[in-house]
This record gives C-alpha cells, structure tokens and sequence, in this order.
C-alpha cells in the first residue's frame, strides 16, 4: 500500500464485520486528506451504525475528523443500553425480519414492518420520515446517509435476535398491547364486537377479547397463548398476560 496511511485496530466485538486477514491486530488504510474518519471505517466494512467511541491517537474524535498520516485509530462498539435522542424510541425493521417484527410487538414494542421488499432507498427515507431506528442484516443499507438511525441485527435466530435487541437498546415493555399483525393499539371488545371473526368452538369457550383499533383485528386466550406467555415471561416477567388469536 503507497501513500499515507493510518492504522486502525477494532474491539472484538466489531470483528466480526472485518476481514479474516485484519483481526490479528491493527490494520493499515488508506488516507488522502479529505475522506472523513467515519468514511474510513465504513470502507474497512464496519457501518457507523455499530460504532460506539473513536479515538486518534489516544484522544476521542467524532466520525467527521479527518486523519492525518501516521494517526493509530481505535473502533469501539456502541454502548449498552444504547440511546436514541430525541424521538420515543421506535423501530422499522425490514423484509427479512418477521418472527422479530412479530415478538418486539408481543412485548408492546413499536414495531414497524416491511413484508415486501421495498428496496433499501424507501426504508432509508421511512427511517428518517417517521423517526424509528432500522434493524437489518443488510450491512449495505445500514451505511445509507438518509438513515435517521440504524442497528445491524447480528443473529440469524429469532431467540438471540430478540434478546440482542432488547440488551442493546432496553426499550419500555407492555406486553399484550399492540397487534402483532400491524402494531396497531389493542383495545378491550366484547364478544359481540368481534362475533364475525370467531368460529363456533370459539363463541362458546371464550369470553374475553381484544381488538386492534387499527385494523380490527381479535385477539383471546387462544390455542397459542402459552407459547406466547412463555416469550412474555422470559422478557418481561412483569408483564400480566392477556390475549391472543
């Protein structure tokens, strides 16, 4: 490598956005005087969105500083819990995310959805438009600038990703709240209110129901209702169960 560089050394926990070949130790980038820190960083595969403290020569600098020859950088991850100035903290998570889509509104988080595929520039804009934070595995669209913010989900199993999200950012639960299906607000409805979504079997075992104020949608004590209660009950041992479809 020719010209001016710097050396770069990333805390274990950022490895694993690294090339193999870099997580020995510190690793050479790199730079011309007008790329910023934060642009360094991304193009050595970390997205700012998993960033956490920066420092130049021992000294914290911000993403925009711009390193000069020579400097030796440290990359430390985000802290934990997280906090996101503000807005309530909200979240947008996109096509391949349902089953944690589907547990973060369990748990009363707000949770908005993508369940096609958008492409990545409409959920950047959504991001900033409505305030929420992205979660994605897609390392590419967590480096777009129109993010108003962004957190890469780092497992493939719903399990660790629902427990990473909630150590990451802690956000407030109340579980039984929102509708699993569109986040809408659930509110208490008689039998009446939702007769023409219920079966026979169901008419006559069940008494007590929800419906989502937004797309109308019941909820009672279904068949599924321990499955779901033992979610709540790890999460949020607090968390009074309620209904479900």
């Amino acid at each position: 490598m020719n010209g001016a560089e710097i050396h770069v050394e990333f805390a274990p926990e950022l490895h694993l956005f690294v090339p193999q070949a870099r997580r020995a130790g510190a690793t050479r980038a790199a730079v011309d005087g007008v790329s910023t820190l934060g642009h360094v960083v991304e193009s050595l595969g970390v997205p700012l969105t998993e960033v956490g403290t920066l420092t130049a020569d021992g000294r914290p600098v911000p993403p925009a500083h711009i390193p000069a020859a020579g400097e030796s950088v440290t990359v430390g991850p985000v802290e934990r819990p997280q906090r996101v100035p503000g807005a309530p903290l909200r979240f947008l998570l996109d096509v391949h995310l349902g089953t944690l889509a589907r547990r973060l509104r369990l748990l009363g988080v707000d949770t908005a959805y993508e369940s096609t595929d958008i492409g990545d520039p409409a959920l950047a804009a959504r991001s900033a438009a409505e305030r929420r934070v992205l979660l994605s595995r897609d390392r590419g669209l967590l480096r777009r600038r129109e993010l108003w913010a962004g957190a890469f989900v780092y497992s493939t199993r719903p399990d660790d990703q629902l427990r990473d999200v909630l150590d990451r950012f802690a956000p407030e639960l109340r579980p039984w709240t929102r509708c699993t299906a569109c986040n809408g607000l659930l509110r208490p409805a008689t039998k009446e209110e939702v007769a023409d979504q219920l079966q026979h079997g169901t008419r006559r075992t069940y008494d007590v129901f929800a419906q989502c104020a937004q797309c109308g949608r019941a909820y009672w004590r279904g068949a599924h209702h321990e499955q779901l209660e033992a979610i709540v009950s790890e999460y949020a041992p607090g968390g009074r169960g309620e209904l479900r479809d």
